[in-house]
């Protein structure tokens, strides 16, 4: 099976998914999600299949998200293509997740974004000296989607709101540190360990472990004492003021950092976080996540962020609230509210 923007393939006992989109860093449209998860629907049922492996074809990313130029112009419109996009999307994360088989995906490049949506729920997943890792949405008044409640929240201390908060861009022996990445294998090594797992798919592990190196040492390691200390409060205000006190040059360039992002969306990631350490079930997850993105792909501040980082590339946003105060309890209740009944996710 073929798409023009993934690659859709069986050889022998291994099912293969090669995303195919190098001048979009292969960014993921509709079409695509749909393509993969009828893929991994047809391997579900297919005995043959035995390990499912996802990377990309070419280029210097594995994937740098969604497709955000679309979801914005439809935003401003009427929303219908974006909430079907997001939709579709989470449905591949949730399948992926709730996957009985073993899927083995390869961060080596930039994994952002819808990248980590289709990269996380594997059982493996291997970063490499290339990885850049984050979940920017931030910068551009979007929010952190595709299971990253769930994944967020289950990092240790309080890295994951610090992740949703600053996108920060983490490497791949930071990857692993924090267990984002179950592997860290050279990027050299690639195409030799998936000829081995393609001829051997029952040694997934041991294949998987023969391969790995020790990787450098994660420069985030060095920052948890200050990250725990001061992304400590699920209040946006709180962190903010536990930055400016501390006074230190760490924390300055994070206020710094924080200062450019969408106060919606800090709020938005940082509740969103916070909720997800009580889901129970992958799907309660994604539900929420849903409601947000019907809402937040119609919303000023992504449309703005799409203008002011891609569109005119001003670099400046004007975001509306423009403070955190301005963001108040009752906006954020309105976001995350339940939607109709007949417009709620559901998994496929």
């Amino acid at each position: 099976m073929t798409h023009d923007d993934v690659l859709i393939s069986t050889g022998g006992p291994v099912g293969r998914i090669r995303l195919n989109r190098p001048k979009a860093i292969h960014a993921l449209t509709q079409p695509m999600c749909e393509a993969m998860a009828a893929a991994l629907v047809e391997w579900r049922e297919n005995p043959d299949v035995r390990l499912i492996m996802i990377d990309h074809a070419e280029g210097r990313g594995f994937c740098a998200g969604g497709d955000i130029r679309l979801l914005a112009d439809s935003g401003a419109a009427d929303g219908k293509a974006a909430r079907a996009f997001f939709y579709r999307e989470y449905q591949l994360n949730h399948l992926l997740f709730t996957y009985a088989k073993p899927v083995v995906t390869f961060m080596d490049g930039i994994t952002m974004g819808g990248g980590v949506g289709i990269s996380q729920p594997a059982k493996y997943r291997v970063a490499t000296e290339r990885t850049a890792y984050a979940m920017p949405e931030s910068g551009i008044g979007l929010f952190t989607d595709v299971g990253a409640g769930w994944y967020l929240s289950r990092l240790p201390g309080r890295t994951g709101q610090f992740l949703a908060l600053t996108g920060a861009r983490i490497d791949g022996a930071e990857c692993l540190a924090l267990g984002l990445a179950t592997h860290y294998i050279p990027s050299e090594a690639l195409d030799e360990v998936k000829a081995r797992l393609a001829g051997d798919p029952a040694s997934v592990e041991a294949i998987l472990a023969d391969a790995s190196v020790a990787p450098p040492s994660a420069r985030i390691e060095a920052n948890r004492e200050r990250i725990d200390r001061l992304f400590a409060s699920n209040r946006y205000e709180d962190i903010l003021a536990a930055l400016e006190a501390d006074g230190s040059e760490w924390s300055a360039k994070e206020l710094a950092t924080l200062a450019t992002k969408s106060p919606q969306t800090c709020k938005v990631s940082l509740r969103l976080v916070a909720l997800g350490r009580d889901h129970a079930d992958f799907a309660d997850e994604m539900r929420v996540e849903y409601r947000v993105a019907a809402r937040i792909c119609q919303r000023h501040d992504f449309l703005e962020g799409v203008r002011a980082l891609i569109v005119d590339k001003d670099n400046a946003p004007k975001w509306d609230p423009a403070t955190p105060e301005g963001v108040t309890d009752h906006l954020l209740d309105q976001i995350f509210a339940p939607l109709p009944a007949s417009e709620e996710w559901e998994p496929l």
